[in-house]
């Protein structure tokens, strides 16, 4: 994997989403949410994801220029039909609504639908938190996951992601999927033709594998078993009931280039934080005494913060078969720039 300065990766990225007609400020918005995944070493929800969602805007499955349509239902729910749009864009001008209306009522609900993927949840939690307020952030997804006890893909990786301002100049960020790794994860193995723990999933007949390929066919488990399949199982349900999404197996797009998206995404936004203690307390946590194997104890998205700050001096690795297909979205023979005015 090459070693890449983050503003040629930036400009190329871009230059390959304006080809297909999205707004400039709006590709700069999605490629910013796909460069910090990677800079963060989660490319399971960086650039890899360029490709298919050229795709679907090619194939009129995601609207580039669509921002949302907005309705308050009651002082603090805020329902959005996502026009088709571009995950980051979307719930971006949902969360400027629900974070005002936070600062009203102390907090505030957004449920969205009929969106692209947005992504790492993180990115959305760690913003609104650096403005200070609480995020609680969740999402669902295509049937990916087995039941704990069964052998078959009926569950979505639904993460949920939480930020939380503490007084200290980074907010406590914490992002985790309900399975024991992301299907993008899968994905960026399999594009790095490099086999999985055998514990991760199951292929198409049930059976444990170390092949990403097959794994893509099959089912991925839940993490910390029974526990985290009864999570998922609960934000599967959250998110459908508040946003009106699909459930389960009739959930498609995130994945595809052949149906319309119809996941669902939920912010809860609030207001009114209070600091006191937190700093502390995190402190305690770093100075415990690490056990055998670890140099120390981290907080949650700290190794992923430092990581960030490293690869914006170095540069940031982008899988090969990855960086060539941007090379040559970037420059192939299609319209350029359309709508870059918008």
């Amino acid at each position: 994997m090459p070693l890449l300065q983050v503003e040629e990766v930036r400009r190329v990225a871009g230059d390959a989403l304006m080809r297909v007609g999205v707004p400039v400020g709006h590709a700069a918005e999605q490629v910013d949410l796909w460069l910090d995944a990677e800079l963060r070493g989660v490319p399971s929800h960086g650039l890899l994801r360029l490709e298919r969602l050229a795709e679907r805007i090619g194939k009129g499955l995601a609207d580039p220029k669509a921002i949302g349509l907005h309705e308050w239902r009651g002082a603090g729910f805020l329902a959005v039909d996502g026009r088709k749009g571009l995950g980051p864009i979307v719930a971006n001008a949902a969360l400027e609504q629900v974070t005002a209306r936070a600062r009203e009522t102390g907090i505030a609900v957004a449920a969205i639908a009929n969106s692209q993927h947005i992504g790492m949840l993180a990115w959305y939690a760690e913003r609104v938190a650096r403005g200070g307020q609480v995020a609680i952030v969740l999402s669902t997804s295509e049937a990916l996951v087995h039941p704990w006890g069964g052998r078959k893909a009926l569950l979505g990786t639904n993460p949920i992601s939480i930020g939380i301002p503490t007084g200290e100049p980074d907010p406590f960020v914490m992002d985790t999927a309900t399975s024991i790794v992301s299907m993008g994860e899968i994905h960026d193995r399999a594009h790095r033709r490099e086999p999985i723990p055998s514990d991760w999933a199951l292929d198409e007949n049930g059976s444990p594998t170390t092949d990403a390929e097959a794994a893509k066919r099959g089912a991925i488990g839940p993490f910390g078993q029974a526990k985290g399949y009864a999570l998922g199982l609960a934000f599967e349900l959250l998110v459908a009931s508040l946003a009106g999404a699909a459930l389960g197996p009739d959930v498609h797009g995130t994945l595809d280039a052949e149906y319309l998206c119809n996941k669902g995404d939920i912010f809860i936004v609030a207001d009114r934080v209070q600091t006191a203690g937190l700093s502390t307390y995190l402190q305690l946590i770093r100075n415990a005494e690490p056990a055998e194997g670890f140099a120390s104890v981290l907080v949650p998205g700290e190794r992923g913060r430092a990581l960030r700050a490293e690869r914006l001096k170095s540069g940031v690795p982008i899988a090969d078969p990855v960086w060539a297909r941007l090379l040559a979205l970037a420059s192939d023979d299609v319209p350029k720039r359309q709508g870059a005015s918008t």
